[in-house]
């Protein structure tokens, strides 16, 4: 799939890799759909099929979402997109967000019979009979990991699921699950201002052999420096209520920037295309799903696969980056 990048041919850096415990080969550069339903501010449906499609028109074959977003229209956009076409993509989404019909968050669910339903709904909205990359989006606290991976294992059987991940747990939650089924994926948060799995989950997810993917690569856009104050977001982003957008943690947080603009600067590239190439650079397994509606940010940040960072550069980053972030992720 991955055969043209237009400018990027020449790529220096692999571009991609089989996620563990499968027979799926995806681009390491993926695309995130979240912000085409909700959370970033307004959005276009047409804007963003278009930008679908122009993504498979380049090779980006791992589109993510969950039955979450939009409650349920990010998976219903992608089935109108690709009604017919889902053997040209390697399709992710995720289950355990309970929305209401206004689309109020009603917690967290791990009930053998919730997933199931989830499962068959997600189906329906994406006009697909298979799920290739089924999540787990967070863990229902009332519930053992055992269980949850075990229905889960029973959807594979089903035919309705081909492959398992986890999002967002601690290594201890990823041996327990391993051991019930393979665990395909762990999604976790990571950038150059959330390094956090660095500490473990890398080294786990080695010995397991699970494909590591990095949601918000790029800081949630604010690793691109495009956004320097709360008057850079609209009304109604979710950002204006994160505890790293408020005023005095964005004036901390942009010394996150500078190294990755000196850098970009030298090399005559984005920030972003810095910023995504540290991540990829990190581990050649690792894959990342930059989210965007926008087609000219999908070229940039495919655009990253052109961006060798030195051990020299690389250094300069570490050495360089703050000690902590301003504030929490959520």
């Amino acid at each position: 799939m991955c055969k043209n990048f237009g400018e990027n041919n020449n790529a220096t850096m692999k571009q991609t890799t089989t996620l563990g415990h499968s027979t799926l080969n995806v681009n390491r550069i993926g695309l995130g759909c979240m912000g085409m339903s909700e959370f970033y501010g307004s959005f276009s449906k047409e804007e963003s099929i278009n930008t679908l499609h122009k993504a498979i028109h380049l090779g980006v074959n791992f589109l993510d979402t969950a039955d979450m977003y939009g409650s349920g229209a990010n998976e219903q956009l992608l089935g109108e997109a690709f009604n017919g076409r889902w053997d040209d993509i390697i399709l992710a989404t995720k289950f355990a967000v309970m929305r209401g019909p206004k689309g109020e968050f009603l917690g967290l669910s791990g009930q053998p019979e919730y997933i199931k339903k989830a499962c068959d709904q997600s189906l329906q909205n994406l006009k697909t009979e298979a799920i290739d990359l089924y999540y787990m989006h967070r863990q229902d606290p009332k519930m053992e990991i055992e269980e949850i991976v075990g229905t889960m294992a029973d959807l594979v059987k089903e035919g309705k699921v081909k492959y398992i991940g986890l999002s967002e747990v601690d290594p201890d939650t990823l041996r327990r699950a391993h051991a019930v089924h393979p665990i395909t994926a762990l999604q976790t948060e990571y950038s150059l201002w959330s390094r956090e799995p660095e500490q473990e989950l890398f080294d786990v997810c080695k010995e397991l052999g699970i494909t590591f993917v990095a949601y918000s690569p790029l800081g949630r856009g604010f690793l691109t420096g495009a956004i320097k104050s709360r008057a850079d977001l609209e009304e109604g982003d979710f950002r204006l209520s994160n505890p790293r957008f408020t005023d005095e943690a964005i004036k901390e947080n942009l010394k996150f920037i500078e190294a990755v603009n000196r850098i970009a600067q030298n090399k005559g590239v984005s920030k972003a295309q810095v910023a995504l190439a540290w991540v990829l650079s990190q581990n050649d397994e690792i894959t990342t799903i930059p989210g965007t509606r926008k087609v000219h940010r999908l070229e940039e940040n495919l655009g990253a696969f052109n961006v060798e960072l030195t051990q020299s550069e690389l250094a300069d980053i570490d050495e360089q980056m703050p000690s902590e972030t301003v504030g929490g992720r959520y």
